[in-house]
């Protein structure tokens, strides 16, 4: 079995905001996967005392633990639990009804001898590489179409209609994207927060089954830095418009 995981900051003088663990539990028989993107909030209230990178450790660790403990349970099981953990670490010292409330993007899989399952939800990327080599991506679309209609706003945040992330709020993990694929038929799965994902979604240097083959010669660090190498080429977005110049990125390559 192979495992590689990479995560750098966008700006070295801010915290980390992502989250990639992976987990092989006692028995020998299969592996987790876990992979968060912390919503960046704007210079405002937020309702919350500890801030995204406290959240999606939280989160992250407690979503981990759950998939690779608990195998009796599905992955949104799972996310809901470690949702109501991490809301209850913080619910008596931070306002958990505002908009803003620390939130994450996540990516879940998790594999035995027999099938593969996995959960997305919001904009994260799982790819799925087949045995014939082709490349499915698990995507939760609901943000690119919403912004294909125009600005997106925090009214659509977690609201109907809208787009969700995980929150405080359990009831989100019947949103996620979630499904399951025959173990025989799984080469390998790749996970990319959207900083990462940037490679195929924002510059277009690649298609996924492209970003899979990147993962696979050269590692997660090395598509990170080809991340960095094409936003050092347009440091002011004059060529490819993005809000963020550099962002967080976390990868992970898994051959089950």
């Amino acid at each position: 079995m192979r495992i590689e995981l990479a995560t750098r900051p966008g700006d070295p003088q801010r915290p980390n905001e992502d989250f990639v663990s992976a987990a092989l539990p006692a028995g020998g028989q299969g592996g987790v996967l876990v992979l968060l993107d912390g919503v960046t909030p704007p210079p405002a209230d937020t309702g919350c005392t500890h801030g995204v990178p406290w959240f999606t450790s939280r989160l992250g660790g407690a979503l981990l633990e759950l998939c690779a403990a608990r195998r009796e349970l599905t992955l949104a099981t799972c996310l809901a639990e470690a949702i109501a953990r991490t809301a209850a670490a913080h619910r008596e010292s931070c306002d958990l009804s505002h908009v803003r409330t620390p939130q994450a993007t996540v990516v879940a899989a998790r594999w035995d001898e027999e099938r593969v399952e996995h959960l997305v939800l919001s904009d994260s990327a799982l790819l799925i590489e087949h045995q014939d080599g082709s490349v499915t991506p698990v995507l939760d679309g609901r943000i690119e179409a919403l912004a294909a209609l125009g600005p997106v706003t925090d009214g659509q945040r977690n609201a109907e209609g809208g787009f969700f992330t995980a929150a405080a709020d359990p009831a989100v993990v019947a949103r996620a994207v979630t499904g399951t694929t025959p173990r025989t038929d799984v080469r390998a799965l790749a996970a990319l927060t959207d900083g990462a994902a940037r490679w195929v979604e924002m510059f277009g240097e690649g298609s996924w089954q492209d970003c899979v083959g990147v993962l696979r010669k050269e590692g997660p660090d090395a598509l990170i830095d080809r991340v960095r190498a094409v936003e050092a080429a347009d440091p002011d977005g004059g060529a490819i418009r993005r809000w963020k110049r550099h962002d967080d990125a976390a990868a992970a390559f898994v051959e089950p």
